[in-house]
């Protein structure tokens, strides 16, 4: 009878060790990159980059159990690596819940794949049942980072302080602004006055959906993808007023006509691909491009197969120039997708590469700085709240 309870205590301390064990296995084999570090660039393209100011729209480390202050050898981006590629902002986005058998084309929004991920990496409990903790608890990991990072990594949610932390970078580059966005409006629950607690936590960006349809809207990869819902009109209102921006990553066609036909402020896409070179799903139109610049937005160009269709530099490239040869160079900006269980061609330590990509690609300096992030922190510096 000892034996038998002995060996059953072992099969569970086995059991638990494989289950606490499974999110670094996951983010190991999901977040993974063509070619490994070190990364080499030209000579001419690694002088430009160190004057550089890059700033990328999307990366969601903090769904995984990673260290931000510490670097890993797996995953796409930590400060040490952040800092190594130049990095001077850095958007960090929340995911609160994914379908099972996520898919691009259609999916329901009847299950979830993160309250298992939740329970495995020991988030609070209240996480395991509430979308809206779990963004909240994302947003404590970032602060929490921040916190302990000596200043090098430094939580943004003003105009005022991102130009004390441009002003600051200018002396000495040794550092990352963040912000926090999210992936879907799902957190708020249904409830417009949560909106005000995610404002209150440090959110800045709202993505409308994911990968499903939820109460704001259709998904690009929903059943219905329709457009706004009653509550979705509310919330864009609710969103101008507070000056957060609008991400229409991820949104349907007719949800994006919906947001274009009553936003009265610039908005975002924050990671996409472009239909001209990569038709998919959630790749904009031409129309789209032009009408999402023409409200003096910004467009976050992917990394990852489904936004450029190659795992590669130059199918980057190729989007970002199709882009801009569309609305202009001011509006496109870098959208990795970094850490959202994507296969890309270098981790946040090589974007020289991207660097000498767009060299190769006739893009001359000024432009490539505005690509590589300066598009970026004018928009923010507009329109951040005071």
């Amino acid at each position: 009878m000892r034996k038998l309870l002995l060996a059953s205590l072992a099969l569970l301390g086995l059991a638990a060790t494989l289950f606490f064990s499974l999110p670094t296995v996951l983010d190991w084999q999901l977040n993974s990159v063509a070619q490994k570090p070190p990364y080499r660039a030209s000579d001419a393209a690694e002088k430009l980059h160190q004057n550089l100011f890059v700033a990328d729209l999307h990366d969601d480390a903090l769904l995984w159990q990673r260290d931000l202050l510490q670097r890993h050898n797996y995953g796409h981006a930590d400060l040490p690596r952040l800092l190594e590629g130049r990095v001077g902002l850095q958007v960090f986005s929340t995911v609160t819940k994914t379908p099972r058998g996520l898919n691009y084309e259609s999916n329901a929004a009847d299950s979830d794949n993160i309250t298992l991920l939740a329970m495995a990496q020991r988030w609070p409990h209240k996480t395991w049942d509430s979308l809206l903790e779990r963004a909240l608890y994302q947003a404590e990991k970032l602060q929490q980072a921040a916190a302990d990072s000596h200043g090098q990594l430094v939580l943004i949610r003003s105009r005022s302080e991102l130009q004390d932390f441009v002003d600051a970078w200018q002396r000495d580059p040794q550092r990352v602004a963040a912000l926090l966005a999210t992936e879907g409006l799902q957190p708020i629950e249904g409830k417009l006055e949560n909106i005000d607690r995610l404002y209150d936590a440090g959110f800045r960006i709202a993505g409308l959906t994911h990968f499903f349809d939820n109460e704001i809207g259709g998904s690009a990869h929903g059943l219905e993808k329709g457009g706004l819902t009653p509550l979705g009109r509310q919330v864009i209102t609710r969103l101008e007023e507070k000056r957060m921006l609008v991400d229409l990553a991820h949104a349907s066609k007719p949800l994006i006509d919906d947001v274009l036909a009553m936003a009265k402020r610039p908005l975002l896409v924050s990671h996409t691909g472009v239909a001209g070179t990569c038709p998919g799903p959630r790749n904009l139109t031409d129309e789209h491009l032009m009408r999402i610049a023409a409200t003096g937005g910004v467009i976050g160009i992917g990394y990852w197969d489904a936004a450029v269709c190659e795992t590669s530099v130059g199918a980057i490239v190729r989007a970002i120039r199709y882009a801009v040869n569309k609305v202009g160079v001011e509006h496109v900006a870098l959208g990795s997708d970094f850490d959202g269980t994507v296969h890309t061609p270098f981790d946040t330590s090589g974007l020289a590469q991207l660097t000498e990509g767009l060299q190769r690609a006739g893009f001359k300096a000024d432009e490539i700085a505005a690509i590589m992030g300066g598009n970026v922190r004018r928009l923010l510096l507009a329109t951040l709240p005071e």
